[in-house]
């Protein structure tokens, strides 16, 4: 998925309803699909998230999956939410423009958009090996005319903040473009400390307090950045450094206000 070998211009399927993109893209890559290619719909009607949470993609909002070859080891395919968090980032600040961020668009390790403290967009990376060949799906979520209901959960959408109606096709061109972008600078792994700064730059700030929902259980603490593989660093209370792999992240910030 990365820049070895020649650039191969990704193809493009706009559907009109599906399950889940990311579900097409695995059936595709099953009957022989490789990619690079780009499924979008206008709408999902059962899309995921992490740990198998609905996500929900109503008309106006942005599902878009893309299936690709990997030649990157199975234990840096991890990186890839990282790598799609870097682009989806770059897309909206674009959109946006620096004087409509304000330093209010962050990355929350390891996959979701915040503007504002409420989650704008989500990713979900999934692969598999197929024939021999191991391949990927990068899920994007992106609320752009509609902010879901989530229980417990802040959301928001670009239309609220941009300072003209968001046009949906630009914005998952756009995307897609930075998408592309990062995975060349990603490089299948050897450029990821290239993605790392440029995530750090985006992130919430170093300090912040989370919790993080690991297989050990439940552990709070203080984000202070990711490591040089991308796993989640959380200071204790004694400020003892420990690193995450997997797991789900949430900031107080992100939660309904009572």
């Amino acid at each position: 998925m990365g820049a070895a070998g020649p650039t191969i211009e990704p193809r493009w399927i706009e559907l009109d309803e599906i399950d889940s993109t990311n579900a097409e893209a695995m059936r595709r890559a099953l009957t022989g699909e490789r990619g690079p290619l780009y499924i979008r719909a206008n709408r999902q009607t059962a899309g995921r998230g992490r740990s198998g949470r609905p996500w929900a993609a109503a008309p106006g909002n942005l599902a878009l999956s893309r299936l690709g070859r990997i030649g990157a080891p199975p234990g840096l395919v991890p990186q890839l939410s990282l790598v799609a968090g870097v682009a989806v980032w770059t897309a909206v600040a674009t959109v946006l423009g620096e004087s409509d961020n304000g330093g209010l668009l962050q990355l929350k390790w390891p996959n979701d958009v915040l503007l504002d403290g409420a989650k704008l967009a989500g990713i979900l990376v999934e692969a598999t090996v197929v024939g021999g060949e191991p391949v990927a799906v990068i899920g994007i979520g992106l609320n752009v005319a509609h902010a879901p209901d989530v229980p417990g959960r802040r959301t928001a959408a670009l239309a609220a903040v941009a300072r003209c109606e968001p046009v949906l096709d630009q914005i998952s061109r756009e995307v897609a473009r930075c998408l592309e972008a990062a995975l060349v600078l990603w490089d299948e792994g050897r450029g990821f400390e290239a993605i790392r700064r440029g995530w750090l730059a985006a992130s919430v700030r170093e300090g912040a307090a989370m919790t993080i929902e690991s297989k050990a259980g439940k552990v709070s603490g203080l984000f202070a950045g990711i490591d040089a593989d991308g796993a989640l660093l959380l200071a204790d209370e004694a400020g003892r450094l420990r690193s995450y792999a997997y797991g789900d992240v949430t900031l107080a910030s992100e939660r309904e206000m009572s």
